[in-house]
């Protein structure tokens, strides 16, 4: 057995299309501000996305490049003026931000309404609440290759391996509301393989490369895999992508999985914050 590849490049574009013709059928042109801190190599690759893609998109998109020394207050400061920018509807603060700065405190200043993240307490907390209102987009872009697959999510065994706020966290809640049975195993879990092995639905999300080996997927599962390492060989995911794909019966590849839909995602985020907005 072979696992059908699940092929995120090909599911973007398709979303990316409806986002295009959504914006053109719109009176207003979506902004984005993206806020960047400092020089982090991978940070840069991303935001580039980011931005290229929004472009593309006919998006306005303003990225701002501060230096890693900028005071705190000062970057308060830039966030409260987009905050009120009535052209800008979606606020990016690319994270990991540097040492000195409350992260907690800089992803809450932003609006909730431009929290195009979803990272701020109100969207996680509706997120909760079943009320989903802005979802972190590389958990909505998990749960679109997921359903991509056609298989029933309810009374499935969920297994996310990795308990952040962007990923593990917001999947479990999204898996819950499809009424699947989820567990989150993490790096102090007792036996991985003994919760792995069980799990209809395997989200990977650990950031540790080739974590998830062919012994520890059941047979016919969907392996969703979000990790993105950089080895010497090149990218790598979390799961031993052709170890696995072996005996599971969906697989995302790593590149072209996972992070062309968090893309997609992203910006459909940016229209969903436009409509919030108003304006």
């Amino acid at each position: 057995m072979t696992a059908e590849i699940i092929d995120g490049t090909k599911l973007s574009e398709k979303i990316l299309e409806d986002v295009k013709n959504r914006i053109k059928d719109s009176k207003k042109r979506p902004g984005l501000a993206i806020v960047i801190v400092g020089d982090n190599p991978a940070s840069e690759i991303y935001v580039g996305l980011k931005e290229k893609k929004s472009k593309e998109m006919g998006f306005q998109c303003e990225r701002y490049d501060l230096s890693e020394d900028i005071k705190e207050e000062d970057l308060l400061k830039l966030i409260d003026d987009l905050n009120q920018k009535q052209s800008i509807h979606g606020i990016i603060v690319q994270l990991p931000l540097p040492d000195h700065m409350n992260e907690n405190l800089i992803v809450d200043s932003v609006l909730p309404h431009k929290d195009v993240d979803g990272f701020t307490p109100v969207n996680l907390g509706n997120l909760i609440n079943d009320n989903n209102m802005i979802v972190p987009a590389t958990a909505r872009a998990c749960m679109e290759l997921i359903k991509s697959t056609g298989i029933e999510i309810k009374g499935k065994n969920a297994v996310i391996v990795g308990r952040s706020k962007i990923v593990g966290k917001p999947v479990s809640l999204l898996l819950l509301q499809e009424h699947a049975t989820v567990t989150i195993c993490h790096s102090k879990t007792e036996d991985l393989r003994e919760h792995t092995k069980n799990a209809d639905i395997l989200v990977a999300a650990a950031g540790k490369a080739k974590l998830i080996k062919k012994n520890m997927v059941k047979k016919g599962a969907v392996v969703i895999d979000v990790g993105i390492n950089r080895t010497l060989k090149g990218l790598e995911g979390d799961v031993d992508f052709e170890a696995v794909k072996e005996v599971a019966g969906y697989i995302t590849p790593v590149p072209k999985g996972v992070g062309p839909m968090t893309i997609a995602m992203l910006l459909d985020n940016i229209l969903i914050a436009m409509k919030l907005t108003g304006k």
